[in-house]
């Protein structure tokens, strides 16, 4: 495992777990791209890059007499823009005088043990630096004094490598970055599919796979957030590839707001992936010894398909992104309040809700938007984060006092980062909101954007989140942001600088949560935009788990965490039984049907608990206490798909141990199909070697019998929106 260099033949090999990644030092000054696939032993140059003189392909000035040799016919590590290579670039700047031409060159490199942090911004680390291994290649623009320090980080026990770059302005003319991705990696060949999440508010991260083709794809925000129409993830699959077999290529950025990700394919079908902070609209001014820190970005390889690839990013995120006292620990079960009175509560309501809660089993009660004052509907008080005594007379401490008495958990409702135009805060702050002069400041939701690229807008949130968390017994936040960026501008930085209000609001932010989350350490934070609309690794290294989509419905629910699963831990997924006919698709389905989805995430509820019949309360109960018996494998188990419900009428997955001696297996049918055939669902995942008992009965099976003959699904499942459970255990 590790970095080795090669002093004789100019090579970096890099080595993690099971995988090789390799780059040469070309002329002693370009860095080229070698190999990236599975672990081999050495490297020899045996798929040796032909130089050729291809037709329009340009040669650089200090080789112009060697027609062969042509950055756009090469395969590189990190490409730039003005100098024969046609292709789009990771990087470009603007020079005092205009130009956009810039010519980086290698110039040394260091290999580290372990993992060097980023300066505040989130990212993959290690808690024993002979987990990893890191390089660090310094390359050098001689006319501008521009240094480029690409970083990349190979893991002991991971399939992964992390890249990221630092740019430093070490001339004495100022520069403007116009582009600073974070990777870029050229692939010699095009055969591939390209696989995406896309999808929309309450409709988030569905799949979708077509083949590459020639010219450009790329899935992109421009939104000031990650956001619910595309998520920053991309894979590149060789075709044929399945959960089972295959060979992926897959990238993830650890970054909240607006992003890049795209495969272009060349004349020669040669592929070049780029990921990084998207350039539309971004620039950033490097004065002389000022430098940039562009955001980490996640490589994952698989030889064994999708299922390896999502298990890596699991265990990754899980245990070396997420952090804080919740990252090892089970997480609580819930009962939310919003779709059960909406802004329209008061003391007695919220505390009759938590009392059956109670009764229920459940662990922990959330009151959700409207505690603070004057917010009976979403027009109004944002930003004035002051407890509502109309409401709660007696104070949210004593509430909280209460709900703790009752032998629950309190949790609260937050959205920081915006700000209500009528409320205290926009009356004595007008221009603490993003905004640009003499254009009108455009409302979603009724509210506007706090700029917290402002150090004064931090501090201020900061403290009066901190002070309710000081005063009221508060063991989870839901940290809720409704409206993505318009009119980006802030009133303090210069004209010059506009364009860096979207990157630096993301720094900001990432400041005031990295504040408050190690300020109250023992608070489970769970993050939330509409829902899904900020699922990224960037908000899970400050915030454990995501409220998945705003969307409770059971069979779109199936899809949401079905698509989620392919990068995002199941522990990072909030999902909750909610009441039918459902609030957003008005569909009606069975309580068993929803909680079996519900319990494939974090288990919570969004109802009112005190309309439910008795034979629902009945339900509830025992799906409360089911998920305390599985929650541990469920939250830190490992994950298999089996049945997508984007290939078809059924979907199923399965959870296991580490050591492969628990097995759970979901089934959920749509709908009801006349004269349906019979089906046999096949368990991948589970230890072929053992035996399994059937939990609650006395039936045992071969591993091998549930992996190759596959369990009879029953009948009575084949109806409208049902589903089924089985519940192995070694035997």
């Amino acid at each position: 495992m590790g970095v080795h260099f090669d002093a004789e033949n100019r090579l970096f090999h890099l080595q993690a777990k099971d995988t090789s990644y390799v780059i040469g030092i070309v002329r002693d000054e370009y860095l080229l791209h070698l190999y990236w696939g599975r672990r081999i032993a050495a490297y020899h140059h045996t798929n040796k890059i032909q130089l050729l003189d291809r037709g329009f392909s340009g040669n650089p000035y200090n080789y112009k007499e060697d027609r062969a040799f042509s950055l756009d016919t090469l395969p590189q590590e990190y490409p730039q823009y003005g100098n024969t290579d046609y292709r789009k670039p990771a990087y470009q700047v603007q020079l005092e005088n205009g130009s956009t031409v810039s010519d980086l060159r290698y110039r040394s490199h260091t290999i580290v043990k372990g993992k060097p942090g980023l300066t505040g911004l989130p990212a993959v680390y290690v808690e024993d630096e002979r987990e990893a291994e890191t390089l660090e290649i310094v390359m050098e623009d001689q006319v501008t004094g521009l240094e480029v320090l690409l970083s990349y980080t190979v893991f002991e026990q991971f399939n992964v490598i992390t890249r990221s770059v630092r740019f430093a302005n070490k001339g004495s003319e100022s520069l403007k970055l116009l582009r600073a991705l974070s990777l870029s990696v050229d692939f010699q060949d095009a055969d591939f599919d390209f696989l995406h999440l896309y999808g929309a508010h309450v409709k988030e991260r569905h799949i979708a796979k077509q083949p590459l083709r020639h010219g450009i794809q790329s899935v992109e925000s421009a939104r000031g957030a990650s956001s619910h129409q595309h998520n920053p993830f991309i894979a590149l699959l060789r075709p044929g590839t399945t959960e089972t077999y295959g060979e992926v290529y897959a990238f993830n950025f650890v970054y909240s707001g607006n992003f890049l990700a795209q495969a272009e394919v060349d004349q020669f079908r040669n592929t070049r992936v780029t990921m990084g902070i998207n350039p539309f609209d971004f620039s950033w001014k490097l004065d002389p010894g000022e430098e940039f820190q562009a955001p980490e970005a996640v490589m994952v390889y698989s030889s064994e398909g999708l299922g390896e690839m999502s298990r890596t990013f699991h265990d990754l995120y899980r245990t070396r992104l997420t952090r804080g006292s919740y990252r090892d620990k089970e997480r609580p079960i819930l009962v939310n309040n919003w779709e059960a009175t909406y802004f329209d509560f008061n003391a007695e309501k919220i505390l009759d809700i938590a009392s059956v809660g109670r009764e229920l089993g459940i662990e922990l009660f959330v009151l959700d938007d409207g505690w603070f004052e004057k917010r009976n509907g979403d027009k109004s008080s944002l930003g004035d984060w002051f407890v509502d005594r109309e409401k709660l007379p007696d104070g949210l401490d004593h509430l909280a006092e209460r709900v703790n008495e009752m032998g629950l958990q309190f949790g609260l409702w937050f959205e920081p980062e915006m700000i209500s135009v009528d409320s205290d805060l926009y009356r004595e702050h007008p221009d603490w909101c993003l905004h640009v002069p003499n254009r009108p400041r455009s409302e979603s939701r009724n509210q506007l954007v706090l700029d917290f690229s402002r150090e004064d807008v931090c501090e201020e949130i900061t403290k009066r989140v901190s002070a309710i968390l000081e005063t009221v017994p508060v063991s989870y936040v839901k940290w809720d942001m409704n409206r993505h960026m318009t009119e980006i501008g802030s009133a303090i930085l210069p004209a010059d600088r506009q364009r860096e209000t979207a990157h630096r609001y993301m720094l900001g932010l990432y400041k005031v949560m990295d504040t408050i989350t190690s300020s109250f350490p023992e608070v489970l934070f769970e993050s939330c935009s509409g829902g899904g609309g900020r699922f990224d690794p960037g908000i899970l290294y400050y915030m454990p788990q995501t409220w998945t989509s705003d969307n409770t419905d059971a069979v779109s629910r199936l899809k949401i965490q079905y698509g989620t699963s392919l990068v995002y831990p199941i522990i990072t997924m909030g999902s909750h039984v909610s009441a039918v006919p459902n609030h957003q698709v008005h569909r009606i389905t069975s309580m068993e049907m929803r909680g079996d989805v519900a319990m494939s995430g974090n288990l919570g509820y969004e109802l009112d608990l005190t309309k439910l019949t008795n034979e629902e309360k009945e339900t509830v109960k025992q799906q409360v206490a089911k998920y305390k018996e599985i929650r541990s494998l469920i939250q830190f188990g490992d994950f298999y798909r089996l049945l997508s419900p984007f290939e078809g009428n059924e979907t199923a997955w399965l959870f296991t141990d580490k050591e492969k001696k628990e097995v759970m297996a979901f089934f959920f049918n749509v709908v009801a199909e006349p004269a349906a055939p019979l089906k046999y669902l096949k368990l991948h995942g589970i230890d072929v070697t053992k035996k399994y008992r059937l939990v609650g009965t006395d039936e045992i099976y071969g591993g091998d019998e549930l992996a190759y003959v596959g369990l009879s699904v029953p009948a009575e499942a084949e109806r409208d929106f049902h589903s089924y459970v089985w519940y192995f255990t070694e035997a």
